[in-house]
């Protein structure tokens, strides 16, 4: 009898736990690259199920994911060719921001072509990543000018981009910019944003960018050595990851990897001995409970099951980003080439 009371209620606890899904470490990927002659591409992102994209020599395209097939444009007309390290979209609409003076943004324009929304002409001016929060709330960041951090924001939907004012955000701190490597410095959850930059500071707004509070992390940083964050990610709004290094000496594990469970505000390093080097983006595994995090680079892909503390290669493929279309399945890019990576 007493058996069976032990047994039964066993079988009550067992069926009062929540159903969660069944995690199964990845042990590798399987990489189908589409090649494309002379671009660099660092800005992708997943609007409607496909993967659209901008790059250098002013291009910009879609990646049909079903077909694979590859579709891609030019801006015509330009005195120079520009490069584009920054995308976003809406429901509706597709950006894209040059990264160097001077800086321009396009937006989907009614006649299918893009249209010029913002133009900003300075010394100095150098924009790193930009995103939505919603359907009418955006911003993008770029490197200090006069001061500060660049922040313009957008409330109309992309039609209108003013550039918000030294008094709204923390004091400026020489040569402090992001870099514009994979678009993943900033990373937005509801009206709340994190920004990380080349100083090793996460700067985080609650109210869509309009001001703001900078918290530090352990991150090693120099910008002469090219040390500081790369990219980061949030799980939810208390557990994140940022991912450092340099990529003058990317197999350097020294300080490159903080995570945080509290909203940025205070970080703590994973053992150096423990992780990869430089890479360029890192982001969660979704439907991984914040288990599964994925970070790639030149340097190849690289996997953690465990929240970022323990690191396996998956791969020594190069990209420099990464945006994942479900739990198995994302899409990369790199010098010349995106790819659809499968991972099992």
């Amino acid at each position: 009898m007493r058996l069976l009371l032990t047994a039964f209620i066993g079988l009550f606890i067992c069926s009062c736990q929540p159903n969660r899904p069944l995690i199964v470490p990845f042990t590798g990927v399987k990489v189908a690259p589409i090649t494309i002659d002379s671009l660099s591409i660092r800005a992708i992102e997943l609007m409607e199920g496909n993967l659209v994209f901008a790059a250098n020599k002013s291009t910009f395209g879609m990646l049909d994911t079903q077909s694979m097939t590859l579709k891609a444009n030019s801006l015509k007309g330009l005195e120079k060719p520009l490069e584009f390290r920054s995308v976003a979209h809406t429901n509706t609409d597709f950006f894209m921001l040059s990264v160097e003076n001077p800086a321009m943004l396009y937006k989907t324009g009614d006649r299918g072509q893009m249209e010029l929304v913002y133009t900003e002409n300075e010394i100095g001016v150098f924009y790193d990543a930009m995103t939505f929060f919603d359907d009418k709330n955006g911003l993008a960041v770029g490197d200090a000018v006069g001061g500060c951090l660049s922040i313009i924001r957008t409330q109309d939907g992309g039609k209108t981009w003013k550039k918000s004012p030294c008094n709204s955000l923390p004091d400026g701190i020489s040569d402090e910019g992001a870099y514009a490597a994979s678009n993943t410095n900033i990373k937005i959850i509801g009206s709340k944003a994190w920004v990380a930059t080349t100083a090793g500071n996460i700067y985080y707004s609650q109210d869509f960018g309009a001001k703001w509070t900078r918290f530090k992390t352990p991150i090693a940083h120099d910008s002469i050595e090219a040390y500081g964050i790369y990219s980061i990610d949030f799980y939810n709004e208390k557990q994140g990851i940022a991912y450092g290094g340099s990529y003058l000496t990317p197999l350097d594990t020294f300080a490159n990897i903080a995570l945080t469970k509290d909203g940025g505000q205070n970080w703590n390093l994973v053992a150096a001995n423990n992780n990869p080097g430089y890479k360029s983006c890192v982001q969660y595994v979704p439907g991984t409970l914040g288990l599964g995090i994925v970070a790639i680079g030149f340097t190849g892909i690289s996997y953690s099951s465990d929240g970022g503390l323990n690191w396996i290669t998956l791969s020594e493929e190069p990209f420099y980003t990464i945006r994942f279309k479900d739990s198995k399945t994302a899409f990369a890019s790199g010098s010349g080439r995106l790819a659809k990576l499968d991972f099992y």
